[in-house]
């Protein structure tokens, strides 16, 4: 059994009730959730980082092929941080926002040095390592310790809309109500509260959809408020849709790939091809090195960091 939620917003007979979307969305979870490597109960903190950070707007199934060949390859921070941010780039493959495996790179060289190499687990080491936020270090303290931290992402967000506030869909960016209605809808013992946050997420990644949500199979549909109110439809602000055709994050992408498949550094002129519009590719090129993703070479050449 789970303990009484704790915090704002949960008393009396709203107790009964979260307490029930407590008994089942973990019951549901204990039957379906994914098999995925980084839930083992053996899988060390460090692969809990890495497949966080690698997940960051990336589908799963798109993330476990690549996180296995990385953790196969880099079972600890000291075995990334001992080889180049080069590889650790080429080691990504087309996952997107390459920039996260050079912050991996510069969080495990952080590890090692300030943590001799272990995953630290305060909220306060944590942030301080590059490239985890806020959400990163409430997840790796819940999945990978199992402290009871509150995990929001953009599936947690959609349920809670949905089954609590009764509104089809979140607010455009994370509000403090949200926040603090996520805290207060978590059990009061670490363990229920860490599987609690997986098992929201799982609920709205595999059930409660952003376009088609299966309510028919929905283990709280008699619970939720969205459905009750007869699922009105989204009246709030714009929600933003990201383009990727033609976009300088398109082409950055087409550049880092073709530095990827090459084991020696290319030109300038094999690179121009990244995009329809030369002056587009310059910029893509500037930008990438600013962001130290690729290396400017003698004989205008570029390569991925050494």
């Amino acid at each position: 059994m789970v303990g009484t939620p704790a915090g704002p917003g949960v008393s009396g007979e709203a107790d009964d009730r979260v307490n029930e979307l407590h008994e089942r969305i973990l019951s549901w979870y204990a039957v379906n959730a994914r098999d995925l490597p980084w839930r083992d109960p053996d899988c060390s903190p460090w692969g809990v980082l890495v497949s966080e950070v690698m997940a960051q707007q990336t589908p799963l199934a798109r993330v476990e092929p690549i996180w296995r060949e990385w953790m196969e390859r880099w079972p600890t921070p000291a075995d990334l941080a001992a080889d180049s941010p080069g590889e650790a780039v080429r080691a990504w493959g087309r996952l997107g926002y390459p920039r996260r495996a050079l912050r991996l790179h510069e969080a495990a060289t952080a590890i090692v040095e300030r943590f001799d190499g272990v995953v630290p687990k305060s909220p306060e080491d944590l942030v301080g390592l590059p490239g985890v936020g806020t959400y990163t270090q409430a997840a790796v303290r819940a999945f990978a310790f199992g402290a009871r931290s509150t995990v929001i992402d953009t599936n947690v967000r959609r349920v809670q809309a949905r089954v609590v506030t009764g509104v089809e869909h979140a607010a455009p960016s994370l509000t403090r109500a949200e926040h603090d209605l996520a805290t207060s809808l978590l059990p009061t013992d670490d363990v229920s509260a860490a599987t609690w946050n997986v098992a929201v997420m799982e609920l709205g990644a595999l059930v409660c959809t952003a376009r088609t949500p299966q309510c028919g199979i929905c283990p709280v549909q008699d619970l939720c408020r969205w459905v009750t109110r007869g699922r009105p439809a989204y009246d709030g602000p714009p929600r933003r849709t990201q383009a990727w055709a033609g976009t300088d994050r398109q082409v950055r992408g087409e550049i880092v790939q073709r530095l990827r498949d090459s084991r020696t550094p290319l030109p300038r002129s094999a690179l121009l091809g990244a995009g329809p519009d030369p002056a587009q590719v310059e910029r893509c090129l500037s930008t990438l090195v600013d962001d130290g993703l690729i290396e400017p070479l003698p004989a205008d050449t570029f390569a991925l960091p050494a």
